[in-house]
């Protein structure tokens, strides 16, 4: 249920930014939004506190962002406290910023390998997913798993290409016991 709200109010909120055409202007605005909410915890516990009424919250978001953030953004956010769905914020900046990065043809890949490649191989890595998929350019994500012996597993939102050697031998295992 909360994933279904979370992309319900992360689409609202690519929808508002693409009908203003503030894409841009409101991508930056949430990027600094989920800094500031990373840097200070303690306000999103106080905005998640069951003691402190939604009045109070309001007026601490008009303190803290009123002037200071684009007033779309900050109705939004008055919006998801109003719908008690203020706790999800931070799977709606997630799915909006997703969104925004689609709408601008950036892939993130995230790649694993049983080492650390060079930057060779992370270049060639890139060329052959920007030939590959629809994306004009890719954020690049690496990580090291030892266990996968060779050859990699490379994720795109929900496509996962396993080339492992890991895999391809648990597949042999799965063959000849069967």
């Amino acid at each position: 249920m909360a994933k279904l709200a979370s992309r319900t109010y992360g689409e609202a909120l690519f929808s508002l930014a693409c009908e203003e055409n503030k894409v841009n202007e409101l991508y930056d605005e949430v990027l600094a939004l989920k800094r500031i909410l990373a840097e200070d915890p303690d306000f999103t516990v106080l905005m998640n506190h069951p003691k402190v009424t939604k009045e109070e919250k309001e007026q601490l978001l008009d303190k803290v962002f009123g002037g200071r953030m684009d007033k779309e953004l900050l109705g939004f956010l008055q919006l998801l406290l109003k719908k008690d769905r203020y706790s999800e914020l931070p799977a709606v900046i997630e799915y909006f910023v997703g969104a925004v990065k689609e709408y601008r043809g950036i892939g993130v890949a995230y790649v694993t390998a049983p080492q650390e490649p060079s930057a060779a191989q992370k270049k060639e890595i890139e060329a052959k997913l920007l030939s590959t998929t629809k994306y004009k350019s890719m954020e690049m994500h690496f990580a090291v798993d030892k266990s996968l012996i060779g050859g990699l597993v490379i994720r795109i939102g929900d496509k996962v290409v396993d080339s492992s050697i890991r895999t391809k031998l648990e597949g042999l295992k799965r063959e000849l016991i069967a």
